[in-house]
């Protein structure tokens, strides 16, 4: 099918969240038609109506009924509840194409629709969704990883291109790592951002201020990262092999923050091999930070410094 061909089919999102209304608005950008969404929030359906211009339905397998292709962009724990229920009540026909949008959910969470005869697929993308007008800003760009029926890969993948996305495909084995390394870098960076800045307001800034102090910093490590690399990126003590500054980094966080002294302590040992490969320190310097950075993994357990 060519672009014109596809954006003829109907589409239904059910479960028209801030994924869903966000797709929803994208794709009827595109030039798609948005023929249903679904969702048991009247504020829901009311915010999507708004974006995606699709007749509201409370009932899944009505909306469902209505449409050439559904997205299931409900929470993963629901996507194969509702594919179950939108096939047993007779909405999943021969040649339908169903899609949901799990990051670590694999085509197993389709099979009821699989064996009812559509066409399956899992379009994920790589972007966090904090709003519906941040998600349609953020998601043309991103990257989509795509688990598909061979029958449907070029499809997906024209669609992911539609709504501005950049397509790779991901086995179903893998997505479970694939989203762990998501959650990494999104998840994770937040849990990073919120422990530094709860560590400068343990100096007396408020939150505000301390976000202030730091965030030029985080801002031009990002920039770093993405012209240089992440190895030519690297700065900082672990870097240059200063093993006095990591001294008085453990002694302070035992003492001021000690629920942080863990996760800093882990973070160095991983960081002591990117130094490695940055060959600013040996071998050598590397196990001796290891070692310091393992004994404040003991300290925080022991309460003194092995």
């Amino acid at each position: 099918m060519n672009a014109n061909e596809m954006s003829s089919e109907t589409i239904a999102i059910l479960g028209i969240g801030k994924v869903g209304t966000a797709i929803g608005f994208l794709l009827r950008s595109a030039g798609y038609t948005i023929s249903a969404i679904a969702s048991r929030s009247p504020a829901s359906i009311n915010q999507g109506m708004a974006y995606t211009g699709g007749k509201p339905y409370t009932d899944f397998s009505e909306a469902a009924s209505h449409a050439d292709c559904i997205f299931i962009t409900t929470s993963d724990d629901s996507i194969a509840s509702v594919c179950e229920k939108i096939t047993r009540g007779g909405s999943i026909k021969p040649g339908k194409k169903v899609i949901h949008m799990s990051g670590v959910g694999g085509l197993t969470l389709l099979e009821e629709a699989r064996l009812s005869g559509a066409h399956i697929a899992s379009i994920h993308p790589l972007q966090s969704f904090a709003d519906v007008e941040g998600a349609i800003k953020n998601i043309p760009g991103s990257t989509f990883g795509i688990t598909s029926d061979d029958e449907i890969k070029p499809w997906s993948v024209q669609v992911v291109k539609d709504l501005g996305g950049n397509p790779f495909f991901i086995s179903d084995t893998d997505k479970p790592l694939y989203h762990a390394a998501a959650c990494i870098a999104s998840n994770y960076l937040t849990t990073l951002i919120h422990m530094v800045q709860a560590i400068y307001q343990s100096l007396g800034l408020d939150r505000e201020d301390a976000m202030h102090a730091f965030w030029p910093l985080v801002k031009g490590t990002v920039r770093n990262i993405e012209v240089k690399g992440t190895v030519h990126a690297l700065t900082g003590p672990i870097a240059r092999g200063d093993m006095g500054t990591l001294k008085k980094h453990i002694e302070a966080l035992h003492n001021k923050v000690p629920s942080f002294l863990r996760a800093y302590s882990v973070l160095g040992i991983l960081t002591t091999e990117i130094a490695v490969e940055k060959n600013t320190i040996t071998p050598q310097d590397a196990e001796r930070m290891r070692e310091l950075l393992e004994g404040g993994l003991q300290y925080e357990h022991t309460g003194e410094h092995e």
